[in-house]
């Protein structure tokens, strides 16, 4: 049983989807918060899983909320529930130690679906919806911004390793960018593997962001 607890500022839409959620047989919603300050509090008595996490909220946001419960109870994984006009706030979560994020509009099963990701150790990227973001940041030029200072690091990776670190800034699964580039899925790992070592980076939720953030994913 996956222990969840939502955090939204409106109270329709966290008891909305605490009763959906409630719903699935491998989910329990420990309880609810209305900003990242109680979700804090909260997540220290109910020690939840996974906290899914509205990233626009009075008071103390989703990017706050998401550093805060990491640096405090860094076993606790974040997903962020938002919109496309959160573009910048997106990866500024991730940046954060967030674990993914999804729309609010999504179904239940795309959400628990994800939950099921996140609690297993992956990242939610949806790549249709990591698309339609690029295309907004686009529109207020802070791809055109950071892609001007793309770091020197990346002259260290190969080809490949480029290629998959674009196939990482949409969300791609290794077996998604094995079949994308015709080659095996252990292959894929270890240029995973390589490329967030040359780069310097976390994880491959850092080095997704890194792809998106400096323009080297491409929208389509």
């Amino acid at each position: 049983m996956i222990r969840v607890m939502i955090v939204d500022d409106q109270p329709l839409v966290r008891d909305g989807l605490a009763m959906l959620l409630n719903l699935r047989a491998e989910i329990e919603v420990a309880g609810t918060a209305g900003d990242g300050l109680e979700a804090l509090e909260k997540a220290k008595q109910l020690q939840p899983d996974i906290v899914l996490m509205d990233i626009r909220m009075p008071g103390t946001n989703g990017v706050e909320g998401t550093s805060l419960l990491r640096e405090h109870m860094p076993n606790v994984k974040v997903l962020m529930l938002t919109t496309f006009k959160d573009s910048e706030l997106i990866f500024d979560a991730l940046e954060q130690g967030a674990s993914g994020y999804l729309l609010k509009d999504m179904s239940t099963d795309i959400i628990v679906q994800a939950i099921l990701t996140v609690h297993a150790g992956g990242v939610v990227l949806p790549q249709d919806v990591t698309v339609q973001i690029l295309q907004e940041l686009k529109k207020t030029k802070v791809i055109e911004a950071e892609k001007k200072s793309i770091p020197g690091v990346m002259g260290q990776l190969t080809e490949r390793e480029s290629e998959v670190l674009r196939e990482l800034g949409y969300g791609l699964s290794n077996k998604e960018i094995a079949e994308k580039l015709y080659i095996t899925e252990g292959t894929v790992k270890n240029h995973v593997s390589n490329l967030i070592s040359k780069l310097e980076l976390r994880d491959r939720t850092q080095a997704a962001i890194f792809a998106v953030r400096y323009g080297i994913t491409e929208y389509i």
